[in-house]
């Protein structure tokens, strides 16, 4: 059977993302990110595309790494300046009926209690399309404007995901039990007290004794992405994502990840299959493979070395702007993106400095794929075949122009040969990619903490016997 490839649409809520200098591409309109429109707008587009969802990522801080400075970080637009992603979610539904709405936030610079009501408005106000992608952060910029003394170390920051997430479980899926909202009007009772719950949570990092804030969402809790690659963050993705990313820069990187993150899901008694992973890329396709060359030509010309350079020093935590332009690159050991080192520091290829600006100026750490819409398609195809992986998360080179062409020209190719959807399925983003219900599976981590009877032993002083 011809295997359905599944696509998302990889953004952020900046200039240019992960293609640094094609700001100054003149079909470029990155720099309109501050407009609702082009939310809205790109949204419709991906809507028509049957994307599964457009992935917004999110960093808080600035690259600071390459030379020692952020100044190249803020004159190249390097994710700087970059607006709250969560506030998209609204508008974007707006825009849309199906469309996925992913976003990103840390679990290094929020607190869970807070954040878990930000997260549930999301999913109310979007009807149930919401996905949170789980990061950690890497830059020690962000640790130190939030008041933090700097980044804790990268093991670390996973052992307080795990609390955070426990945390998270417990107000979203356990606080608040089904028809716990009853909206008697006639006995004046909108909420049944008897069916909320204090978590009772203490912890290492998180002291949380209290009820959730807000009534169960469609999903409860939305759908979880995450990008995690080191060992620490496979084991994490494993064993709590729905949705995996992964930048590999080769197809035998790819495979190993993917069958390193199914082998550890099934350790951790989840159904590996039930996972979907998707890769970075980069797509340049036209209506002949002359014209997508001539078109991919014409972007590197607006390739900045030291732009593409500023996300490499930040996501490895290695300055290259100490290094000459054919020096080869060496494993270090940093405190940032471990699985970047290790992928290009320790895979199957060596590079130089250069090499390494040129390869990730356009769409960052994922191959970039030129060519006609056939040409294109087969290499997704392959790609699927040879790695199992089960989609791609497409960065833009130009936006909405990328995206797009994606939509004109590749999508109709796979539909063509079976191999991508026709529409939408019903439900929320949980129901549409699984096709199950809207919550977690039983599975997943988050079903032990819908034990209504171990919350009701967990508080102090039931909200039911409160005056």
């Amino acid at each position: 059977m011809t295997r359905t490839i599944h696509f998302n649409a990889f953004d952020m809520n900046c200039v240019g993302h992960q293609s640094p200098g094609l700001w100054a591409h003149p079909n470029d309109r990155s720099y309109t990110y501050k407009d609702l429109d082009y939310w809205q707008n790109l949204a419709r587009t991906l809507e028509r595309g049957i994307f599964d969802g457009i992935f917004i990522a999110d960093v808080i801080g600035y690259y600071d790494v390459y030379k020692g400075s952020n100044f190249h970080a803020i004159q190249q637009a390097a994710q700087i300046p970059v607006n709250d992603p969560l506030q998209l979610a609204a508008p974007i539904a707006l825009a849309t009926e199906h469309l996925g709405i992913g976003i990103t936030a840390s679990t290094s610079f929020e607190h869970p209690y807070t954040f878990a009501r930000r997260l549930a408005t999301a999913d109310h106000h979007t009807k149930g399309r919401v996905g949170w992608n789980i990061v950690t952060s890497y830059l020690e910029s962000g640790a130190k404007n939030v008041g933090q003394a700097g980044l804790k170390r990268h093991d670390n920051r996973y052992e307080i995901a795990n609390e955070y997430l426990e945390v998270i479980y417990k107000l979203l899926e356990g606080s608040w039990e089904e028809g716990a909202i009853i909206r008697d009007a006639k006995g004046r009772v909108f909420t049944d007290p008897a069916k909320v719950h204090e978590i009772g949570h203490k912890g290492k990092h998180f002291d949380v004794p209290g009820y959730g804030l807000t009534e169960p969402s469609p999903q409860r809790t939305p759908v979880l992405y995450q990008a995690g690659a080191s060992g620490p963050g496979k084991k994490f993705a494993a064993e709590h994502a729905e949705c995996v990313f992964v930048a590999a820069p080769t197809k035998s990187v790819l495979k190993a990840y993917v069958a390193e993150i199914r082998l550890q899901a099934a350790a951790a008694g989840r159904d590996p299959n039930s996972l979907k992973i998707y890769t970075l890329i980069t797509i340049i396709t036209d209506e002949s493979e002359a014209k997508a060359k001539a078109k991919f030509e014409d972007y590197k010309q607006y390739v900045s070395y030291d732009g593409s350079l500023v996300f490499m020093s930040g996501w490895s935590g290695i300055d290259f702007g100490q290094y000459a332009p054919t020096d080869v690159i060496q494993k270090v050991e940093t405190n940032a993106i471990h699985s970047f080192v290790e992928h290009i520091a320790g895979g199957d290829k060596s590079w130089t400095i250069e090499e390494l600006a040129k390869f990730g100026g356009i769409g960052g750490l994922g191959p970039v794929f030129v060519g006609a819409p056939d040409q294109v398609a087969d290499i997704l195809q392959e790609w699927v075949a040879d790695t199992d992986v089960d989609g791609f998360n497409i960065a833009y080179a130009v936006t909405p122009g990328s995206f797009e062409d994606v939509v004109n020209y590749i999508v109709p190719e796979l539909q063509k040969r079976g191999a991508y959807p026709t529409t939408y399925k019903p439900g929320t983003l949980r129901e549409k990619l699984f096709g199950q219900g809207p919550y977690l599976p039983k599975n997943h981590p988050a079903d032990q903490y819908r034990d209504i009877e171990a919350f009701k032993r967990a508080q102090k002083t039931p909200l039911a016997n409160a005056s």
